[in-house]
C-alpha cells in the first residue's frame, strides 16, 4: 500500500470516531457531558494512535499502533482503557467529571542536545488539550503529545478563583495492559534500608517477561523505567519527565493480575522521614509528563528522544560544558587508593591514554587533605586532565562516613566550596547517596545542579533517582547511576556471574530514557588491585569494550586500571584511547531484553556497532547495517578459546553481515 493511500484511509477512518489532527482538523469542540465517545490523535506518520473519553465522569485513554499491512489498518492495542486523575488538597480531579472541550493542533521544534543519545532532534508531534471540571466546577487541563512511536501527557491546573497554591496528593494515573503482557521491572525497594540507610537507590535486580500481578519484592512497586512486553503484538516503556523542584518524583505501584499500574508516590520513611510524600506548587502550574514509547519492535525503545521532546532548557550554560573519558581509581583499587600518591598514578593513566578527567573518590578531605588536593588539581593541571571531586549528599538521610560531607545540602556552605573547586579548576563533581524521590529531594538535585552551574561545574549523581530529562533542562548535568552498576560486580560475585544478563537489558530500559553512569569497562580478569583476588569476571574483554558503546553516559568513567596498559593487547587499549562519549545519533539492530543486544552509535561519521550475548550458548547474528554498507571496518570479537581479537573486514555492498558473539562475549564494527 501506498503511504499516500493509506493516510488517506486512515483520515477518513479517524474523522468517523474523533480528532484527525491533519489539515482541516477541527479545533475547540466543547461539550457538557459525563460521557465522550473517543477523541483520536494520530502520529505525525499516521501509525501510533491515541484515544481520550470520559466514561461516567472519569477521564480514560488508551494507545497502540495501525498494523498498516497490505489494505490492513486494523489497530493493534498495547495500552487499553487506563485512568487519568488527581487527588489534591483542594479538589478531586479524577472522577465525577465532566468533559467542558478539546483543542486539537500540531507541534514542531528542532533543538541540540549535548549529553544525550542524539545531538540534534527534529520533533514533530500532534497535540491535544482536554479541559474537563470536576464536582465542584474545578477545571483542569490534561495535554497530550503524540509523536511517531511516543505520547507524552501531564496535568496542568489554573488557579481556581483565589486559589493560588495546590498540594498533589497522589493521582489516579494509570496504564493497563492487555491479558497476554509480560513486564521487565525494577522493584523499589524500601527506605532508609541497605548499606548505611542509603536506599531506595534504584540498584536493585530485573525480573524479565514476568507475569503481570507478580508482587514486587518489597511490595513497594516499580521504579521507572518500566518496560512492558504486550505478546507478539509490540512493546510499550512507560517512564516520565520534565521532572523538578516544583514535583516530586514518580513509581509505578504494585501491579494487578488483570493488568494495570498505577503512579505511586514516594514513601513517608524516604529521607529519613522529613518532607511531604506529595507535591506541592503554586497555580497555575503543571505536573511533569508521563511518557509512553511504542512499537511493534524494540527500536523505537532503544531510539527514543521523548525524555528531552517535551522538556525546555531551565537555564544557560556559564561555560562550554564537554563530555569525556575519566580513570577511576575507586572501583578497583577501593578505599585504600584515595590516597595521593595513587591519585597521582590515575592522573598520570589518565593522560598516557589521552583522557580528558579523572575522578577523585570518597575519602579525600580526611585521607589526603585540602592543602594535598590542592597539589592534585595543579599537579591535574600540569598533566592536561581536568579532575572531578566526589562528594556525600548527606544532611540527615544516610549515615554513609565518606567525607567530604556536609559541603552540599547546606546553600552556603555548597557556594563556598563550589567556589574552591572552580578557583583550582575542578570541573565536575559527583555527589553520592540521596535515597529517595521526595519533592525535597528533587529539590536538593535541581540547587546543586542549578548552583554549580555558577562556578562551571558539571554534576555526576550516584546512590540516587533515575534522571527525568535533565539532559536538556540543565545543561552542566552529566549523568546519574540509578542501576546496579559496576561497583557490584567488586562486591559480590553473584553479579559477575549476572553480568551479561543485566547489560543486555540497560541499553532497552534504564539507558533508554537518560544518561547512565554506570563506571564499567573492567579489562581486570580478577577485581581487586592486584588482579589476583576478589570476585571473578565472566565476560569476555570484547564484551566489556562494547560496553563502551552500549552505556552511554557524557563522561565515563572508565574502570581501567594501569596494569591494563601492558597486560591487555594493544588494540584494546588503542580502542579504549579512542572511544567516544558523545553520540550524534543511535540505532537498534537486533536484540531481547536480557538475551542479546547489538545496536550503533554514530559520531560525525563514524559509526560503532556492539553486541553482547547473555545467552548460554553462541550466537550468530545476521544484521543488516546499511550505514557500513560497502565500508572497511575493524572488526573486534572473541577467538575460539575467548581471547580477544582484531581483524579488518569489508561489509558487503548490501550491508549485510554475521556477528558471532559468544555466551558472556561481545563483537564490535568501528568504522
Amino acid at each position: 500500500m501506498k503511504m499516500q493511500g493509506m493516510k488517506g484511509r486512515l483520515a477518513t477512518l479517524l474523522l468517523t470516531v474523533g480528532v484527525w489532527n491533519g489539515p482541516g482538523a477541527a479545533t475547540g469542540v466543547s461539550a457538557q457531558e459525563k460521557s465522550i465517545p473517543a477523541i483520536t490523535v494520530t502520529s505525525p506518520d499516521g501509525q501510533t494512535y491515541l484515544d481520550v473519553n470520559l466514561k461516567d465522569g472519569k477521564l480514560l485513554y488508551s494507545a497502540g499502533y495501525y498494523r498498516c499491512e497490505k489494505k490492513d489498518t486494523a489497530r493493534v492495542v498495547l495500552l487499553e482503557d487506563s485512568p487519568l486523575g488527581l487527588y489534591t488538597n483542594i479538589g478531586d480531579f479524577s472522577k465525577n467529571l465532566v468533559w467542558k472541550k478539546h483543542v486539537s493542533g500540531q507541534k514542531q521544534h528542532t533543538y541540540s542536545l549535548r549529553q544525550s543519545k542524539a545531538s540534534r532532534v527534529n520533533y514533530e508531534a500532534r497535540t491535544l488539550e482536554v479541559e474537563v471540571s470536576n464536582d465542584r466546577k474545578q477545571t483542569f487541563f490534561v495535554e497530550f503529545e503524540v509523536s511517531n512511536a511516543n505520547i507524552a501527557y501531564r496535568y496542568r491546573i489554573p488557579m481556581q478563583g483565589e486559589t493560588a497554591a495546590i498540594v498533589v496528593n497522589g493521582e489516579a494515573t494509570g496504564f493497563d495492559f492487555p491479558q497476554q503482557t509480560t513486564t521487565f521491572l525494577c522493584p523499589q525497594s524500601d527506605p532508609m534500608i541497605g548499606w548505611k540507610r542509603t536506599k531506595p537507590s534504584y540498584e536493585e535486580e530485573y525480573t524479565p517477561d514476568e507475569a503481570m500481578g507478580t508482587p514486587s519484592r518489597y511490595g513497594r512497586g516499580y521504579t521507572f523505567p518500566c518496560l512492558f512486553r504486550v505478546g507478539d503484538d509490540g512493546w510499550v516503556l512507560v517512564s516520565e519527565t520534565g521532572v523538578d523542584g516544583n514535583y516530586c518524583g514518580s513509581h509505578l505501584s504494585e501491579g494487578t493480575p488483570e493488568g494495570l499500574y498505577t503512579v505511586a508516590f514516594p514513601m513517608e520513611g524516604e529521607n529519613n522521614g522529613f518532607g511531604s510524600t506529595g507535591a506541592q506548587f503554586g497555580l497555575p502550574g503543571a505536573t511533569p509528563w508521563r511518557t509512553l514509547t511504542l512499537g511493534r519492535t524494540l527500536a523505537p525503545v532503544v531510539e527514543t528522544t521523548i525524555p528531552f521532546d517535551v522538556v525546555e532548557p531551565l537555564y544557560e550554560p556559564s561555560v562550554d560544558y564537554q563530555g569525556g573519558r575519566s580513570t577511576w581509581s575507586w572501583i578497583l583499587w577501593q578505599d585504600a587508593s584515595i590516597v595521593y600518591e595513587d591519585q597521582k598514578t590515575f592522573i598520570d593513566l589518565a593522560a598516557e591514554l589521552g583522557w580528558e578527567y579523572c575522578l577523585i573518590d570518597g575519602g579525600w578531605e580526611t585521607n589526603i587533605g585540602r592543602p594535598r588536593m590542592e597539589e592534585l588539581f595543579a599537579y591535574c593541571k600540569q598533566k592536561g586532565i581536568h579532575p572531578f571531586v566526589w562528594y556525600n549528599s548527606n544532611g540527615g538521610w544516610n549515615d554513609a562516613p565518606q567525607c567530604a560531607k556536609q559541603r552540599m545540602y547546606n546553600p552556603i556552605v555548597r557556594k563556598k566550596e563550589m567556589k574552591w573547586l572552580r578557583d583550582h579548576g575542578v570541573k565536575g563533581i559527583k555527589v553520592d547517596f540521596f535515597a529517595g524521590d521526595k519533592q525535597e529531594t528533587i529539590r536538593l538535585y535541581e540547587a546543586i545542579l542549578s548552583d554549580a552551574n555558577d562556578y562551571g561545574i558539571q554534576v555526576i549523581f550516584h546512590g540516587c533517582t533515575l534522571p527525568r530529562g535533565w539532559e536538556r533542562m540543565y545543561p552542566n548535568y552529566c549523568s546519574s547511576e540509578a542501576v546496579l552498576a559496576s561497583e557490584n560486580l567488586v562486591f559480590n560475585q553473584h553479579f559477575d556471574d549476572a553480568e551479561a544478563f543485566n547489560a543486555c537489558l540497560h541499553p532497552f530500559i534504564r539507558n533508554a530514557v537518560g544518561s547512565m553512569e554506570f563506571g564499567g569497562t573492567i579489562l581486570n580478569r580478577r577485581l581487586n588491585r592486584g588482579n589476583n583476588g576478589g570476585t571473578t569476571r565472566r565476560t569476555t574483554d570484547i564484551f566489556q569494550l562494547a560496553t563502551a558503546i552500549a552505556f552511554q553516559s557524557s563522561v565515563q568513567n572508565f574502570a581501567l586500571a594501569p596494569n591494563n596498559l601492558t597486560e591487555q593487547p594493544a588494540f584494546e587499549i588503542d580502542f579504549m584511547k579512542k572511544v567516544p562519549t558523545q553520540w550524534d545519533e543511535v540505532k537498534f539492530i537486533d536484540g531481547y531484553p536480557g538475551l542479546y543486544v547489538v545496536m550503533a552509535r554514530r559520531v560525525g561519521e563514524r559509526w560503532f556497532v556492539a553486541a553482547m550475548n547473555a545467552e548460554p550458548t553462541e550466537k550468530k547474528c545476521k544484521v543488516n547495517l546499511p550505514m557500513l554498507a560497502g565500508k572497511t571496518v575493524t572488526y573486534y570479537h572473541d577467538g575460539k578459546d575467548g581471547t580477544p581479537q582484531s581483524k579488518t573486514v569489508k561489509i558487503g555492498k548490501n550491508g549485510d553481515f554475521v556477528l558471532t558473539v559468544p555466551t558472556n562475549g561481545g563483537a564490535i564494527l568501528a568504522l
